[in-house]
């Protein structure tokens, strides 16, 4: 996969399953087994313990990844893999914790401005008072 992580995925790890699909393709789409279902069974994976304990945490013990969007079955099977690979590298790494920072000056205004024009809406469904 990629060199930074050193993560493998083994064939047995996959299981490939092929069916007919909507979309494009004419009348090739009633005879070809097109669409593409990549089922990663991530208890096979093997790399650093860390990696392979987010990505069990993140997807549980298979990720399912499914592709209909090309009329060419080879097409589809490339972009599962492909995907697989991107979905597995982002469950590695670390989601940085955002700090809240202070509200600035124009956000301020901007919602008290907002609730002014709501305060203003509504009283104008008000019935008038009788003086």
């Amino acid at each position: 996969m990629d060199s930074k992580i050193n993560l493998e995925i083994p064939e047995t790890a996959l299981t490939w399953r092929f069916s007919r699909s909507s979309g494009p393709g004419g009348q090739s789409v009633n005879k070809a087994d097109t669409k593409v279902e990549l089922i990663c069974d991530l208890r096979q994976l093997r790399g650093p313990q860390i990696y392979l304990e987010r990505i069990v945490e993140r997807y549980g013990n298979e990720l399912r990844i499914t592709v209909s969007t090309q009329r060419s079955q080879l097409q589809n099977r490339q972009i599962a893999r492909h995907l697989l690979k991107e979905k597995l590298e982002k469950a590695t790494k670390i989601q940085r914790r955002r700090h809240p920072t202070k509200p600035t000056p124009a956000s301020k205004r901007r919602r008290l401005d907002s609730k002014k024009k709501e305060s203003l809406q509504k009283a104008e469904r008000r019935l008038p008072k009788d003086e």
